[in-house]
C-alpha cells in the first residue's frame, strides 16, 4: 500500500512538473504577470480586455472549480461556515493555483488572474487573523506553500496591483450579484484591502518581484487601459503604440 501511495504522488507530480516545463516559447522569451487585488477590484475585466492582445494569454482565477468540486460548491460553503470549509476550501485553491501557474505558455506574455502568493499572504492569512482557521490548519496549509515555492520555479515577472477602497468594491460587489458572496461585508473586504497593502506595498510577507500599482478607483475602462500600458511599455516597449491601436480597433 505505501508503495502504491508514493507511486501515485510521484505521478502527479510527474504531470504537474510536465506541464509547467511544456511551452510553445523559448524560456527568454516568456513572461508572467500576475493581476493582484481585492474582490470586484476589477481583475475579471481587465484579463478580458488583456486577452485581445495577440501576444497576450490570460488565466483566469479558477472559481468555476472551487464552485464544482465533483459537484460540491466549495466556495459557497466557505463563506456560509468559514471556520469548517475554509481548510476544504484553500488546500484546492493551493492547488488550483499551482495549476494555473504551470499552465503551458503559448503566447509571450501570461497574464494570470491572482496566484498561489495572494490566496496564502491575502486569503489564508485573513482567515487565521479571524481565529477562523486553527493554528494546526495554517501550519499544514503553509508546510505545502513552502514545499511548492521553494521546489518549483514560479516564474513571475510583474505584479499589477489594483489598489480599491473597500467601499468601492463592495459597492461593485453588490452589483454583480454573485450568490455566494451574498455574505461578505465591509469589514471582511476592509481586512482583505489591508493585508493585500501589507503585502504589496509594505513588504510585510515576501514580494516575488516588481510591483506597479494602478489606481482602480476610476472607472473601467481607463483601468484596462493602464493595466495594458504597464505590460505592453514593459514586455514590448518596441511596439507598444501598435498594440494598443490594434485593442482599440478590434
Amino acid at each position: 500500500m505505501r508503495r502504491s501511495v508514493s507511486l501515485l504522488r510521484s505521478a502527479s507530480l510527474n504531470g504537474l512538473r510536465s506541464d509547467r516545463l511544456e511551452s510553445t516559447l523559448p524560456l527568454p522569451l516568456r513572461r508572467t504577470v500576475v493581476i493582484e487585488g481585492n474582490i470586484a477590484s476589477g481583475k475579471t475585466e481587465c484579463l478580458e480586455y488583456l486577452s485581445r492582445n495577440p501576444n497576450i494569454q490570460t488565466i483566469a482565477e479558477p472559481v468555476d472549480k472551487w464552485r464544482n468540486v465533483r459537484g460540491h460548491n466549495t466556495l459557497d460553503l466557505m463563506y456560509k461556515d468559514p471556520a469548517r470549509w475554509s481548510l476544504t476550501l484553500q488546500t484546492y485553491v493551493q492547488l488550483t493555483m499551482m495549476q494555473a501557474h504551470a499552465t503551458q505558455q503559448t503566447r509571450p506574455v501570461k497574464v494570470m488572474e491572482r496566484s498561489i502568493f495572494s490566496a496564502k499572504y491575502c486569503f489564508v492569512e485573513n482567515l487565521r487573523t479571524a481565529g477562523l482557521m486553527p493554528p494546526v490548519e495554517y501550519a499544514v496549509l503553509s508546510e505545502w506553500f513552502d514545499w511548492l515555492i521553494t521546489n518549483w520555479h514560479l516564474e513571475v515577472d510583474l505584479i499589477v496591483y489594483l489598489r480599491t477602497k473597500p467601499e468601492i468594491v463592495c459597492e461593485r460587489l453588490r452589483k454583480r450579484h454573485r450568490s455566494e458572496e451574498m455574505a461578505v461585508t465591509l469589514d471582511y473586504l476592509s481586512k482583505l484591502h489591508n493585508l493585500h497593502e501589507d503585502w504589496l506595498t509594505d513588504g510585510r510577507f515576501p514580494v516575488p518581484c516588481h510591483v506597479v500599482t494602478v489606481d482602480a478607483n476610476a472607472d473601467l475602462e481607463s483601468v484596462q487601459k493602464q493595466c495594458e500600458r504597464e505590460i505592453t511599455n514593459r514586455f514590448f516597449p518596441e511596439n507598444a503604440a501598435e498594440a494598443r491601436q490594434a485593442i482599440a480597433h478590434s
